[in-house]
């Protein structure tokens, strides 16, 4: 014998109103800069001193959630939705030296944005290094 409770009435829409309104992971939409960070130049490209201080910075801040080598597996980004970006994906490493600088600027959640936090000049340092986290 097969035994089932239906909810009826005000409570079963007050349910079904509470899971549509919670967030897929999966729906989590792709982060893109704006077109005008591609046009933002790295003045630091190529600059093997701007490497090591944005190293130095990245063991400061960033690895908590990003991991030692970029990966996105920093035990402080365990719990964090959507989980922290692997700086070693191709994906990453495709876009522009503007976009990263745009995306660490601005932040978007769970991500800080380093735009009060860091000067520019830091920023770019760490573009620099987040490049020789290439797979």
């Amino acid at each position: 014998m097969k035994i089932t409770k239906t909810l009826s009435g005000p409570i079963t829409l007050t349910v079904l109103l509470l899971l549509l309104a919670i967030p897929s992971v999966n729906s989590q939409e792709k982060w893109e800069a704006p077109e005008s960070a591609d046009k933002l130049t790295n003045p630091l490209k190529n600059d093997a001193s701007a490497v090591a201080n944005g190293k130095r910075t990245y063991k400061m801040l960033c690895v908590i959630c990003h991991g030692a080598k970029g990966k996105g597996d920093g035990m402080g980004g365990a719990g964090l939705t959507p989980k922290p970006t692997d700086l070693t994906n191709t994906d990453v490493q495709a876009q522009t030296d503007g976009a990263l600088f745009w995306k660490l600027t601005e932040g978007r959640s769970p991500m800080a944005s380093y735009k009060s936090a860091l000067p520019e000049k830091k920023r770019w340092e760490l573009i620099n290094y987040i490049r020789t986290l290439k797979k």
